[in-house]
């Protein structure tokens, strides 16, 4: 059976040609030709089940970045990725029922304004953060914050002022630790001290003659079960919820955006020579901050990690699980974060945050 025009093969698998035309755009789905005087697209009959899946991923909500993932993966794999999402999507959206449950009951009069009769208990944060210089470094660039509403770690760029511009960040965030809003203003008050700490990273920077330092910063802000997440760079989170670990952010450089085309394997991250070139980072670029922002729902029991990538680029996720699953508190989660940072040779400053969410 000879290759299929991009509408035969969009009719097939029960898709749009724009969709087709999108994920050849992003390397999900690459056409098997290009008609050289058209330009139109063909499709080969064995890449239908690939659209399929994708369709059925989209279909469910998934992110074109996780799908990308997903379709990598040997099929047993693939089904405990699947399963994983659909259990983060439907913790997410019974904590958001039962928000509008409550918001119809007290516009419609029902109940009074923002009563739940069967409360949830209220939240607390347990919290932990270290910095170390790391066994080869003569200087820490690294900067972490842990408080019972604000976490981050910002990691500087190695050179003059890369320090300054960490901390830097890490102060323009640290008044939102006094702030108490309304979770629905969290992303709004985060986005605009995320904007703050680029300018004061800019103004860290007028005192180092030709350079520009930079810093990555990932922060969570908390408003009673309701955090915004903030990340910009290679600073990581992650979530621990039901012995599961979870990534919560996506590397700002360029190696991650050669896996993102599909032009890297993943498992040659580690050693592309470029792995640590930042393609986003306060301080850099145009006028303003291109920041990735979230909305998540904490429940009793979930476990945050922060780190920079001094802990994440030497230890392997299956380290960092067992660390991280480990049955003590986070002072002694941190502590052993670095230890296992150290016996990998800690070639880089490590920053780690570990935070609890306990009910109080």
């Amino acid at each position: 059976m000879g290759l299929l025009t991009i509408g035969a093969f969009a009719r097939a698998v029960r898709l749009t040609p724009k969709a087709l035309r999108l994920y050849d755009e992003v390397g999900l789905l690459h056409p098997a030709a290009v008609d050289p005087e058209s330009g139109y697209r063909l499709y080969a009959p064995d890449q239908v089940e690939q659209a399929r899946l994708i369709a059925a991923l989209r279909r469910i909500g998934m992110p074109l970045a996780e799908i990308r993932t997903v379709c990598g993966l040997r099929p047993s794999a693939a089904a405990e990725a699947v399963d994983a999402y659909w259990r983060r999507v439907s913790a997410d959206t019974a904590a958001r029922g039962r928000l509008a449950t409550l918001l119809v009951d007290a516009l419609s009069g029902r109940s009074t304004p923002m009563s739940d009769p069967t409360p949830a208990p209220a939240l607390g944060i347990r919290h932990a953060a270290r910095c170390d210089a790391g066994a080869v470094r003569d200087s820490n660039e690294d900067a972490a914050y842990a408080g019972e509403r604000l976490l981050a770690v910002a990691d500087g760029m190695r050179g003059p002022g890369g320090a300054a511009a960490s901390a830097a960040a890490i102060a323009a965030l640290r008044p939102l630790e006094a702030t108490d809003v309304p979770p629905a203003e969290l992303l709004t008050l985060l986005a605009g001290a995320v904007a703050e700490a680029d300018r004061a990273v800019r103004a860290a920077a007028v005192a180092v003659a030709d350079h520009q330092p930079v810093t990555t910063l990932t922060a969570l802000l908390r408003s009673g079960s309701q955090l915004a997440l903030v990340h910009v760079g290679d600073t990581r989170a992650y979530l621990l919820r039901g012995g599961e670990l979870t990534p919560l952010t996506r590397d700002h450089t360029y190696v991650q955006s050669l896996v993102d085309q599909g032009r890297l394997d993943p498992a040659e991250v580690a050693a592309h020579p470029q792995r640590a070139l930042l393609v986003r980072a306060l301080g850099a670029g145009g006028a303003h901050v291109e920041a990735d922002l979230g909305l998540r729902t904490a429940a009793e029991g979930d476990r945050y990690l922060l780190c920079s990538d001094g802990l994440s680029s030497v230890v392997d996720r299956a380290a960092l699980h067992r660390a991280i699953e480990a049955d003590t508190g986070p002072e002694q989660v941190v502590a052993r974060l670095v230890e296992l940072a150290h016996a990998a040779g800690a070639p880089d400053n490590i920053a780690c945050v570990v935070a609890d969410v306990v009910a109080t």
